[in-house]
């Protein structure tokens, strides 16, 4: 009984320390992070649902956008673009799916007057509208950028006739080898 109720002291004194110990997390992520939920715990319901429905828009129409690249990546013919490109769409389609979702989810807490589900709900969709952009942004570098760095390479050769000996200097004559054949396999032919 005793052994009991001492495993049972230490469990909480681990998991309090725990707590603890989460709670003394870096002041900057402190200020990113919570002041996102801050404000969107002040917002009222019909700001959260039009804002959702804001964000959404723009990411369908990032989406749209970023379609149009990979058209450009595969008019080029050119396969490290449509994979760059390829990737960043997989992943704002997924994200796209996750706010869709969230906001479904949003709509029915608004409904029901749940305010912490509703915040919660809000945060996702705002997290995927930021994420969102910055694929959007890297996409836009996988056409750009690597335009200069992937293509076809020309190479002009000038030759100056009075500094260059009529010899080529690397051009090295090779040993006259004699040609030894071997003897016949058989004597019979």
């Amino acid at each position: 009984m005793i052994a009991r109720l001492i495993v049972v002291m230490l469990s909480l004194c681990l998991i309090a320390s725990s707590a603890l110990a989460q709670g003394a997390a870096p002041d900057q992520e402190k200020q990113t992070s919570g002041m996102d939920f801050e404000k969107a715990a002040k917002m009222s319901d019909s700001q959260k649902l039009s804002l959702a429905t804001q964000y959404l828009g723009e990411m369908k129409e990032v989406l749209s956008q970023v379609l149009g690249l990979l058209k450009e990546a595969r008019a080029e013919k050119d396969v490290i673009k449509v994979n760059c490109v390829n990737e960043k769409l997989t992943n704002i389609k997924g994200l796209i799916r996750i706010a869709e979702q969230a906001d479904i989810t949003l709509q029915e807490a608004v409904a029901k007057n749940e305010q912490d589900t509703a915040t919660h709900e809000f945060h996702k969709i705002s997290i995927s509208h930021q994420k969102i952009k910055v694929l959007k942004t890297e996409a836009e570098q996988c056409v750009g950028e690597l335009a200069f760095a992937v293509g076809k390479t020309t190479v002009e050769v000038e030759v100056d006739e009075d500094l260059v000996p009529e010899r080529d200097p690397t051009a090295v004559p090779f040993p006259e080898t004699p040609v030894v054949r071997p003897p016949a396999a058989s004597p019979y032919q």
